[in-house]
């Protein structure tokens, strides 16, 4: 439910990719918290734990940095604290409201893009998680890969285009977010396709691998195995476009070290050497589109192979054994909760009512 006193993060997101400049986020987070994960282009005053007091001077004696024709959204962790900071704004004359939800309900936002020049292949961006999907499609037909856990996203979607969704895939089983593979097949009691060895304990899957194809109306999605990131890793070769998920980013590669000890690690490097090598023999034009992003600004998110081997040659380095040190030496923190996260993916472990919180926080699926 809306009010003149609040904003849903779906029109926080909207106005920001417009370039609204009448927007103002204030986020009221602790300093750790904010630097940790927010919203790209926000501002902090970390106030929360005054306001949560009801001690307001601390906001206060910060507005001199708001400008006041903006319009003010304020943010924190679930909506809750967020309103006192927007009802402080409005008693000191501010148009200010609160964002429902929080960073939670950040995290719940999807947007849509179609990518120019690759016919029939939609873009699905989590700005609040740095996870991409995908929709492909074929006449009245469609195949998503990697949905996020909100399936109604894709079902919305398929329904406003007038498309039944034939098949739904993993690319991987994933470390950072819940997957909504399976929920979203057993919903249209279509298949849902995975590596066999990213599935783990799964009984309702459909194993794919290297050479398989997926029809979407009278198009043939073909299946690139290109492990490393995970043992099942794979890729879908899609017209000109090949859907990279973690193996291949715009400006860095999947980390190979979320499955094990520093001999996985090592071994999975390896393989993701022989991967990307792999990729980097598709034809120069053909459009690479990620499982992730960072704070790349592009929308829809995508770079042929040939742009992205002029930019960084996809490994940086010259040989096998550089890459594999290079990657093993620049590991990032990991992702927050991801053993859970994977063992709900892979089927040792039930998505329960807090499933949807574990995969709150900053992507870390990227190398560097």
């Amino acid at each position: 439910m809306s009010s003149n006193t609040d904003i849903s993060p779906t029109e926080v997101a909207a106005r920001l990719r417009d370039g609204d400049e009448d927007l103002y986020v204030l986020d009221v987070r602790n300093e750790d918290e904010y630097e940790e994960w927010n919203i790209d282009g926000s501002h902090n005053v970390p106030v929360y734990d005054q306001l949560s007091g009801g001690n307001t001077l601390g906001l206060e004696h910060s507005l001199d940095d708001v400008p006041e024709d903006a319009e003010v959204a304020t943010v924190c962790v679930a909506g809750v604290v967020s309103q006192r900071a927007a009802q402080v704004l409005r008693n000191n004359g501010y148009d200010a409201k609160s964002m429902r939800g929080g960073m939670r309900g950040w995290a719940m936002v999807y947007q849509a893009y179609d990518v120019p020049d690759v016919d029939g292949v939609t873009q699905i961006v989590r700005p609040g998680t740095g996870c991409l999907s995908y929709v492909v499609q074929d006449g009245d037909e469609a195949l998503v890969v990697d949905p996020g856990q909100h399936v109604q996203v894709y079902q919305n979607l398929a329904e406003s285009r007038d498309l039944e969704i034939v098949a739904v895939a993993d690319t991987h089983a994933h470390a950072d977010h819940i997957s909504g593979g399976r929920d979203l097949a057993a919903a249209e009691d279509v298949p849902y396709y995975l590596h066999e060895k990213d599935a783990r304990e799964l009984d309702r899957y459909t194993a794919v691998e290297d050479g398989d194809e997926i029809a979407v109306g009278e198009r043939d999605v073909d299946v690139l195995f290109t492990p490393g990131h995970t043992r099942g890793s794979i890729s879908f070769r899609v017209g000109d476009a090949a859907l990279t998920g973690d193996t291949l980013f715009v400006r860095s590669v999947g980390r190979p070290d979320l499955e094990g000890g520093s001999d996985v690690a090592r071994e999975g490097a390896t393989l993701l050497f022989d991967s990307l090598d792999r990729l980097a023999d598709l034809p120069d034009g053909t459009v690479a589109l990620p499982g992730h992003f960072s704070d790349e600004e592009m929308r829809p998110l995508a770079a042929t192979i040939g742009e992205l081997e002029a930019n960084n040659g996809l490994f940086g380095v010259d040989t096998k054994s550089e890459f594999v040190d290079t990657i093993l030496e620049d590991l990032p923190d990991t992702p927050a909760n991801y053993n859970r996260i994977k063992r709900v993916n892979t089927g040792k472990e039930q998505a329960t009512a807090e499933a949807e919180t574990l995969e709150l926080g900053p992507n870390n699926c990227a190398s560097n």
